[in-house]
């Protein structure tokens, strides 16, 4: 245990340690003779120096300052002077010894009665005095000792107590399955690992210096060309902590719900430039970049909408509050509040952005993050995306990290795009060269055992995948009743509308020719287990009967969002029959409203 430590521990600082006889005395002695003349030198005492090499006791600490004064003293010859202490020193330390006994007066005598040669100091020269390394050591080493007797004491506190605090575990082991980095917010990072820094950086770094925009922010980096930022009335309150959750909410200022209330009157009036012009006097209310953003997506103005997408973010980052977390996974935004779902969906749209721009690794991160905010009722429904992120980011690992711990209770495996993903990336693991033989044989087994579970219990999803992926199935295949079309006709409408959204995002990862001839291998192996009546097929059919009869409303809102044309053609008439805002899709039925639009 190290002093600092322990003088933490006593609550005390610095220089306060316990004083006793001679705790502060110290001996300065000579190269030659500083380790045999120490131990038989008494406390308190000092011999003359015409005796011999001797040191000097001292009793104040704070002398030690005018030695080292003296060390950098003026050199004569070539040679320092060799003067250890000033007269106020001898003074001191002499009417110290004096009160000291007999033995110490004498002692002063003789150091009076010195040789003249030593006594005239300007005009002789004296040897150089010893190395400051043996000095720091004699301090320290009687420092430690005065220490030694309370190590000891906290040694058998802790062997009689007889339990061991364990050491803390891995930072790796404490990371939530939803724990988010800052770094990998950043497409920036991510560019640079394909690109290099000087082709990402080249050209942003002559802007930097003339930013104006002091606030550090992670979701986005400011603009020059951005307006001049303002607060516009929005912020966010902390609603209470429980469990180790806190649960957080946007509040709009009273000017911000006049401006939402214009917003919502220039969406009713079916014209985009009434929005233009809102925008002009409130550059920075969140639903209306987002709501121009996804007008200029239509127009197929992708820079202008990611622009508007990111100025939203950087408008609702600067209205955080300051116990809200991006990365613990523990802050919650409930979605029922119409304030907190500008939030969401701006978020969803950057990581859209993201993908389409080729950086996957980095919208997964914001996937994680939309996930943490609501994990249990997943507004967005991620689940049915996130599994897509982290094969294409190829983050095998945290797929089947995710798969493992949620599976228990999450049901995962009853999802489509689960039960598919999972084996493909244990799969496109056991492929990678750089791992042992043994990994490699188990993560091969395990994905051939995981598939053929999918294909038993998903066996409409095999001809449109290889469909899609223009592969001609085989005629046993494509003849048998088990995975021929009345397999797909057969299935639920909601589980229709999950395998088309699952294909129509994932089919291109299994184009690979070794990806093709492993499906393959496994069709067969399952239509073995087919003919020969496992029970497991009957099983799998009732499930699908009584599991997938209607789909939740947050699927409905991914399905909106995601914009796969075979899965929207899916939707339910209730959905498709009323009209869909981009700024609020599909919205809960059980909102929780804070404040009412008056009536026009």
């Amino acid at each position: 245990m190290s002093r600092r430590a322990l003088r933490r521990l006593r609550g005390e600082q610095r220089g306060q340690e316990p004083l006793g006889p001679g705790a502060l005395q110290f001996a300065l002695h000579d190269d030659d003779d500083a380790e045999e003349e120490g131990p038989k030198r008494g406390t308190g005492s000092r011999r003359p120096r015409g005796a011999g090499k001797e040191g000097v006791c001292i009793n104040n600490r704070f002398e030690l300052i005018n030695i080292e004064d003296l060390e950098e003293g003026p050199v004569l010859n070539g040679e320092r002077s060799d003067c250890l202490l000033t007269d106020t020193v001898v003074s001191r330390n002499r009417r110290r010894s004096q009160s000291g006994g007999a033995d110490t007066k004498k002692a002063g005598e003789v150091a009076d009665k010195a040789p003249p040669e030593q006594s005239n100091l300007s005009g002789k020269l004296r040897k150089k005095k010893k190395k400051p390394k043996n000095k720091k050591n004699t301090t320290g080493e009687i420092l430690e000792n005065g220490l030694e007797d309370i190590d000891r004491i906290l040694e058998r506190i802790e062997d009689g107590s007889g339990s061991h605090r364990p050491g803390p575990p891995p930072l790796s082991s404490k990371r939530h399955v939803l724990y988010v980095e800052h770094r990998h917010l950043n497409p920036d990072t991510e560019l640079k690992r394909y690109f290099g820094a000087r082709a990402v950086l080249g050209e942003q770094r002559p802007r930097q210096r003339q930013r104006v925009y002091p606030k550090c922010t992670w979701l986005t980096t400011p603009k020059s060309t951005w307006p001049r930022y303002s607060k516009p009335g929005l912020s966010m309150r902390l609603l209470e902590s429980k469990k180790g959750l806190s649960f957080f909410a946007f509040e709009h200022s009273e000017e911000y719900q006049q401006t939402q209330h214009k917003f919502l009157a220039a969406v009713e009036s079916m014209e985009p430039n009434n929005m233009v012009v809102l925008l002009q006097t409130s550059p920075y209310h969140v639903d209306s970049l987002l709501q121009l953003s996804d007008a200029c997506r239509f127009q197929e103005d992708q820079e202008m909408a990611r622009d508007l997408v990111e100025r939203a973010l950087y408008s609702m980052e600067c209205a955080f509050h300051p116990l809200f977390s991006l990365t613990s996974g523990a802050c919650r935004l409930d979605y029922r509040r119409p304030e907190n779902r500008s939030f969401y969906l701006a978020l969803y749209k950057q990581m859209s952005f993201l993908e389409k721009r080729g950086c996957p690794r980095t919208a997964l991160e914001f996937c994680k993050l939309i996930l943490s905010l609501e994990p249990d009722e997943d507004p967005l429904c991620m689940l049915l995306l996130i599994d897509h992120l982290a094969l294409r980011a190829r983050n095998y690992d945290y797929l089947i990290r995710l798969f493992q711990e949620w599976e228990a209770h999450r049901n995962l495996s009853q999802l489509p795009n689960f039960a598919f993903s999972v084996p493909l990336a244990y799969f496109l693991l056991s492929q990678q060269a750089d791992l042992p033989e043994q990994e490699l044989s188990s993560a091969r087994e395990q994905a051939s055992l995981l598939i053929r579970q999918a294909l038993i219990m998903f066996p409409g999803a095999l001809l449109p995948l290889l469909e899609y992926c223009s592969v001609r199935p085989d005629a046993t295949v494509a003849t048998h009743s088990f995975f021929g079309p009345d397999a797909e006709i057969s299935q639920p409408p909601a589980l229709s509308q999950l395998v088309s959204l699952y294909l129509g995002r994932s089919h291109f990862l299994w184009k690979e020719p070794a990806t093709m001839s492993w499906l393959e291998e496994n069709v067969r192996e399952v239509l073995q287990a087919v003919d020969a009546g496992d029970p497991a097929v009957e099983a799998c059919e009732s499930r699908r009967k009584v599991l997938y009869q209607r789909a939740p409303r947050n699927i409905h809102r991914h399905v909106v969002l995601s914009e796969v044309k075979e899965a929207v053609a899916a939707l339910p008439p209730d959905v498709t029959t009323q009209s869909v805002m981009g700024f609020d899709p599909v919205p809960p039925l059980d909102t929780i409203y804070s404040y009412v639009r008056p009536e026009r």
